[in-house]
């Protein structure tokens, strides 16, 4: 055991958020989406898989280890809802309220229309496939730095 690590933070999501870098992105990836396909895009090449968990879990055990990004547009997205770009859904609202408690001063969040959120997601450091089961439940994070 180490001081600190959630117990439930699997070794492959500690290692990769320890890989990454400023900027680099994470997908959090809900129940729907084709974490497999699209994670063959990413520097991981393979989605790191999350069963048993939702959305806002995987958020809040990411933020408590990784700084979200004050030097971009956003610190983290959400896909919007087809039709509905500006309905925040349950699942937005829980995660975006994680979120905003643990992003830096001068940092915001947005959203991506889900059909720019696939490619957008294939350029990330890597997916976490989580069985999040609330439509459109899949978000973008952006690593920051510690000062």
């Amino acid at each position: 055991m180490l001081l600190g690590i959630p117990p439930e933070m699997p070794a492959d999501l500690l290692d990769c958020l320890m890989r990454m870098g400023h900027g680099d992105e994470l997908v959090i990836a809900d129940a729907n989406f084709p974490a497999t396909s699209v994670s063959a895009g990413t520097y991981l090449g393979a989605p790191i898989h999350m069963p048993g968990f939702d959305a806002p879990s995987i958020a809040r055990m990411v933020c408590a280890l990784m700084p979200l990004d004050a030097y971009s547009e956003a610190c983290a997205y959400r896909m919007e809802i087809d039709d509905a770009p500006d309905e925040i859904g349950p699942v937005h609202r829980e995660v975006f309220d994680i979120l905003a408690a643990a992003m830096p001063e001068g940092a915001t969040l947005s959203s991506i229309e889900r059909q720019a959120f696939y490619p957008r997601a294939k350029q990330a450091f890597g997916v976490v496939s989580c069985t999040e089961s609330r439509p459109f439940g899949c978000f973008i994070l952006r690593k920051g730095v510690i000062f």
